[in-house]
């Protein structure tokens, strides 16, 4: 995958390479391979497909480039949804099916646990899809122009601001506040959108003067298999809110009915030990992000047998391993 931390340099002279795009790697780019056998890392190819490609960035081992033409398109090639794809850093495989990139992102894990972790196959379970793919996003944070309050995102190549007016992605309700937003952004860092469907509460941080609604909130309520949970502007939730509903109900599938310990690793703001903590005896609920912790405490006050510690997961969890 490319290495963006990693040493490179521009190539003196334009150089295009027609490339068969063998599968997708981690991050999204494709892995090709270049006539003279060295690995190239192409943006915006679907596997099989015949391209053409610019390289953008050379490396010692490897070199990274953007398709520019296809020649053989893959019939699992789509036309992307937004107008600014390619330009943007956000996505990176609207221009597949969704089906395909679930395949695709089936098959990066299953080789990166077989390369890594030595582990087989079959220990990846076919990936559950999203019943909608589009305007799921209830978290979103925009970088803003320092001169004129422009709101959108940082282009690709990791320089400049791209002005957005929509988001396809986003929560519906992100993108009617989004036009309200603009030009309003100057002397803001980044705006940060988050809002759930489920209750209408949201979070619009930091302030925004100007702007005809209220901004600044430090927490917004979110709803997930009929809890209440308070979210912090820094707090992790899960971005998709009826994918995280599915979530909920898979592990609640898995779990016993009746249990001695329930271990929340990685809790946040106490999701999983709230939602199930009826089903054990006592809860523990690992948070290392301080805001976390004081959500999860407000999150867990009415649940009596569950416990909250702060730190490292490797670090605490041994001592439950008995």
């Amino acid at each position: 995958m490319p290495r963006r931390g990693h040493r490179w340099k521009t190539p003196p002279e334009q150089l295009t390479l027609t490339l068969r795009a063998e599968s997708l790697v981690f991050g999204g780019a494709a892995l090709a391979r270049g006539p003279d056998g060295r690995v190239v890392f192409t943006w915006f190819a679907a596997p099989g497909e015949l391209v053409e490609a610019v390289v953008e960035r050379e490396y010692p081992d490897y070199l990274e480039a953007v398709t520019t033409r296809v020649l053989e398109p893959s019939p699992d090639r789509v036309e992307p949804r937004c107008p600014l794809f390619g330009e943007c850093g956000g996505c990176q495989l609207q221009h597949m099916a969704y089906p395909a990139q679930l395949r695709a992102k089936e098959a990066v894990v299953r080789e990166q646990l077989k390369r890594i972790g030595g582990l087989d196959d079959d220990v990846v379970r076919p990936i559950v899809g999203a019943r909608e793919p589009w305007g799921y996003r209830n978290h979103v944070r925009f970088s803003t122009g320092k001169k004129f309050g422009d709101v959108g995102f940082i282009s690709r190549r990791g320089h400049g601001l791209l002005k957005v007016e929509n988001c396809p992605i986003a929560d519906p309700w992100v993108n009617d506040i989004l036009p309200r937003l603009q030009g309003h952004g100057a002397g803001l860092h980044q705006i940060q959108v988050r809002h759930s469907a489920a209750t209408g509460s949201f979070l619009v941080n930091p302030a925004v003067p100007g702007v005809p609604f209220p901004t600044g909130q430090t927490s917004y309520l979110e709803r997930l298999a009929g809890h209440d949970f308070v979210v912090s502007a820094s707090a992790f939730f899960q971005v998709n809110t009826a994918q995280a509903e599915e979530l909920v109900r898979l592990v609640g599938e898995a779990l016993p009915s009746r249990g001695r310990l329930l271990v929340d690793a990685f809790a946040g703001v106490g999701t999983f030990a709230r939602i199930f903590a009826d089903r054990f005896d006592s809860v523990i609920a690992i948070a290392e992000s301080n805001s976390a912790a004081r959500d999860a405490k407000v999150n867990l006050g009415p649940v009596k047998n569950a416990r909250i510690r702060i730190g490292k997961v490797e670090d605490i969890l041994p001592a439950f391993e008995d």
